[in-house]
């Protein structure tokens, strides 16, 4: 019986129909997932917490039965149940662009989850380099944990942070992100980018999502690597990813509740606030998008496309249904009974 009963465990990585789980007792099995639950459609993510049953030990492998509801669910990166979400940067080599670093940040925020920020290199800065970004970051509402990869400096700290939690790590290709992971996880070993001299960038190293666990507890998902995180937000709501606008939003409000911060009267977001020409850039980008998507939907719903046998497309107004579309013949005919009926009816009346 024991051998039969189900095991929890989580997803540590999946490719195409197949998981990776990690046990609660430790094993590691590639499982598929019944095809039950395939039918409800029913996804199956890194992190996903699972049940698994008929394990194969010498195969190492098993089934995985159910999926248990997700506490969080990231689409990009694709991510169940993470805790928290780890912006790691360097603070040299490459050095920090403020801009770059404020779109990391937005796109954490956005995604609901507690934000960490880690800055690296620590060692390749002088101290007063060191206190001038902390007190800056401060007034950005973070309390960044700074580290070296290359001695170890400011990991234990940064270690006790990730105990017990299923961290995303996320930031800039070349930073260290591989690097840190392959330093409190050696079995990982994660392949390390290098960072071009040219344009002081890293390439990308990381190309599927993976969750590695910590000796001392806690699951680490490195993320494939990018320069620049895509930013998809309703205008009305990008004030509420940067903590400088949540906190003065904290301490009253604005004369209008649609308030874009811009130049609408009695504003009180907008200020001397160091990011606030951050938050314009990208509030533009927003309502680009924005309407830029309204334009599209508005497009497609007047026009119908009509494929020729030659398979060429072509594409005709699409005219509206109530005001020119003629009613089908088995419509018309019924009409026409009904008309008969109601006459006959009131000739027996009269």
């Amino acid at each position: 019986m024991q051998e039969h009963a189900a095991l929890l465990g989580t997803v540590v990585a999946v490719q195409a129909n197949l998981a990776q789980v990690q046990l609660d007792q430790g094993e590691l099995l590639l499982c598929p997932w019944r095809s039950r639950l395939k039918k409800i459609g029913q996804t199956v993510m890194v992190g996903d917490r699972v049940t698994v049953a008929e394990p194969d030990w010498e195969q190492q492998r098993g089934v995985i039965t159910e999926v248990f509801p997700r506490e969080t669910e990231l689409d990009r990166p694709p991510v169940a149940n993470a805790n928290q979400l780890l912006v790691v940067v360097a603070l040299a080599q490459p050095a920090i662009d403020p801009m770059q670093l404020t779109r990391f940040l937005v796109k954490a925020e956005s995604t609901g989850i507690e934000v960490c920020l880690c800055l690296n290199k620590q060692d390749l800065v002088s101290w007063q380099e060191k206190q001038h970004w902390q007190t800056r970051l401060q007034n950005w509402g973070y309390d960044p944990f700074f580290i070296s990869v290359n001695n170890g400096e400011g990991l234990g700290k940064l270690q006790q942070k990730l105990n017990e939690q299923i961290t995303i790590v996320a930031g800039p290709s070349g930073v260290g992100k591989s690097s840190l992971i392959n330093l409190l996880i050696p079995q990982a070993q994660l392949r390390v980018a290098e960072v071009s001299g040219k344009l002081q960038r890293g390439r990308h190293t990381t190309r599927h999502v993976a969750l590695f666990a910590m000796p001392s507890g806690g699951l680490l998902a490195d993320t494939p690597g990018f320069n620049q995180p895509e930013l998809h937000c309703e205008p009305l709501q990008l004030a509420s990813y940067f903590p400088e606008a949540r906190k003065r939003l904290s301490q009253g409000s604005c004369q209008f509740n649609d308030c874009l911060h811009r130049d609408e009267p009695n504003c009180i977001v907008r200020g001397d606030w160091e990011r606030y020409d951050h938050y314009l850039q990208l509030l533009d980008s927003a309502i680009a998008q924005t309407t830029q998507r309204e334009q599209t939907s508005d497009a497609e719903d007047s026009v119908k496309v009509k494929i020729k046998a030659s398979g060429k497309r072509s594409y005709e107004p699409r005219l509206e249904p109530k005001k020119y579309r003629r009613n089908s013949k088995r419509k018309r005919n019924q009409e026409l009974q009904q008309w008969c009926k109601e006459i006959e009816e009131s000739e027996e009346f009269l």
